[in-house]
């Protein structure tokens, strides 16, 4: 999740690869309690679009489509492999009558792809890794069937946009179909990451990409997205704010403020103060779920 690079114009190498670097620092064993802390509501995101749609008769679309052969999917910056884990768990994919799935792993990070493999549950079958960002990509056109990022592109810059929209379109070949699922402008994920660089003097050219700007990337390159959005929320009580601090400071990628700090200051306490309501935090997510055929 939160994968890729985001380079601002005219800035120094370092800079440049400010967010990637950050967040690759955060997909790792050194911050695994800070990683929990925010599964502890981000899985949510996954059980949602678990839940979204039939996806078991969906994969055996897909698999009539493929015919006799294991299908081929590339998961786009796994992250933990929450989103295979969702589908087994809330998806109804443990039963799908298909082969078991050649199950790719795409990540910058090498621990997310340590820990998106070791999480695979049936039917998905491991099979190649690439530690790279989806913009760097190397592989045949058309090398698979499926591929779907799932609140995994927001670190994705402007202006790479179109590079990793051609990536995903050539991996796909003429037949595959895409699947992302990414936070749209009005979504918790964008509005909150707006309003934190604001309070605390980040880079405005760090901005996460939005669901809208991955849409007009992959229609610049001639692709068709249908496109459904799906509303809810995240959330826990207030006696958990270990918990939505940690999820807060994963939402930036950046653990140096507290939850007490985030609160106290403008314009994020603004945004902040309507999400403890009676008790218990709500993060308002407002998510586009986008099916891409080249």
């Amino acid at each position: 999740m939160l994968a890729g690079r985001r380079p601002g114009a005219g800035r120094t190498a370092a800079a440049m690869n400010q967010t990637f670097e950050r967040s690759c620092h955060h997909w790792s064993e050194a911050k695994r309690a800070e990683m929990e802390a925010f599964y502890a509501l981000a899985t949510a995101d996954y059980r949602v679009l678990a839940e979204a749609m039939d996806w078991r008769a969906w994969l055996q679309a897909r698999q009539a489509a493929a015919g006799d052969r294991p299908l081929r999917l590339l998961d786009v910056a796994c992250g933990s492999g929450k989103f295979p884990v969702a589908l087994a768990e809330h998806g109804g994919v443990g039963d799908a009558a298909i082969q078991p799935v050649a199950y790719s792993l795409l990540d910058p990070s090498a621990f997310s792809i340590q820990e998106a493999r070791a999480a695979l549950p049936h039917p998905f079958t491991a099979d190649r890794t690439y530690e790279t960002a989806l913009q760097q990509l190397d592989c045949p056109r058309g090398a698979f069937d499926v591929a779907w990022a799932t609140h995994a592109l927001y670190a994705v810059p402007p202006a790479e946009l179109d590079a990793a929209a051609g990536r995903l379109l050539h991996a796909l070949g003429d037949s595959g179909v895409g699947v992302i699922a990414q936070s749209a402008a009005t979504g918790h994920y964008i509005r909150f990451h707006i309003d934190f660089l604001a309070a605390f003097g980040g880079d405005p050219a760090q901005l996460y990409s939005s669901a809208e700007q991955l849409r007009g990337a992959l229609e610049a390159r001639g692709a068709t997205v249908e496109t459904r959005e799906i509303a809810y929320e995240n959330g826990v009580p207030d006696s958990a704010r270990a918990q939505v601090e940690g999820f807060l400071q994963r939402c930036a990628f950046d653990d140096r403020f507290t939850l007490a700090q985030m609160r106290a200051t403008e314009p994020l306490a603004s945004y902040l103060a309507p999400c403890l309501r009676d008790g218990h935090w709500r993060f308002p997510q407002r998510v586009h779920l986008m099916f891409v055929t080249p």
